[in-house]
């Protein structure tokens, strides 16, 4: 992944919040342009928080979200485990055979492909970027690296909106403007602990 390709994709990140506070939407209607689909969709998912949308670049991916939600099944739901999942064709007999109840109700609001991005660091699985398009067909070479860079991307807001003040004696986070969950911002802090731990382990090995 090239720094110019970041650096572009970023640009046009910037572009589209128009002056307002840079938000996962904003980076969901980007990646919709840049791989060439319909619409976009982020959804957080920790093991202990449970899964839910951050982001929607319209309707459609909304319920697609929330219908992976309900069911436990989808290319997203497989994509949280730290693997991409590529789906071309919903139609295609193996996919039919996976996740039978989610492709057809997919298929059924006229959705026929999806490309599902895991968001994560290390080991640590933060969530996913949903990419979904209406007719069946791959990525293009130039699409998929773009949609990478938005993964990344993505990650990165979650994690530059980490709070910065410590829990409270309830142990909840402040709430604040950039990221409007709470318990997202409680998530990332978790992450964030783990980061440092693992930093101050890799320095000494040293």
């Amino acid at each position: 992944m090239s720094t110019e390709r970041r650096l572009r994709l970023w640009a046009l990140v910037v572009a589209e919040a128009r002056g307002a506070t840079v938000s996962v939407e904003h980076a969901c209607a980007v990646a919709v342009a840049v791989a060439g689909v319909d619409c976009a969709a982020v959804a957080v998912s920790l093991r202990d928080t449970p899964r839910e949308v951050l982001g929607a670049s319209n309707v459609v991916a909304s319920h697609l979200e929330e219908l992976a939600l309900t069911l436990g099944e989808g290319p997203s739901v497989d994509a949280i485990s730290g693997a991409p999942a590529l789906v071309a064709d919903l139609a295609a007999p193996h996919c039919q055979a996976r996740w039978p109840i989610f492709a057809k109700a997919a298929m059924a609001i006229g959705v026929h492909a999806v490309f599902a991005l895991p968001l994560q660091i290390g080991g640590i699985r933060l969530g996913v970027l949903d990419l979904y398009r209406l007719r069946a067909g791959k990525l293009d070479d130039e699409q998929l690296a773009d949609a990478l860079v938005m993964a990344d991307t993505v990650r990165a807001m979650l994690l530059d909106g980490l709070p910065e003040k410590r829990p409270d004696q309830d142990n909840q986070w402040t709430e604040q403007s950039g990221l409007r969950h709470p318990e997202v911002h409680q998530a990332t802090g978790m992450i964030s602990v783990q980061l440092g731990s693992v930093s101050r382990i890799m320095n000494l090995a040293r």
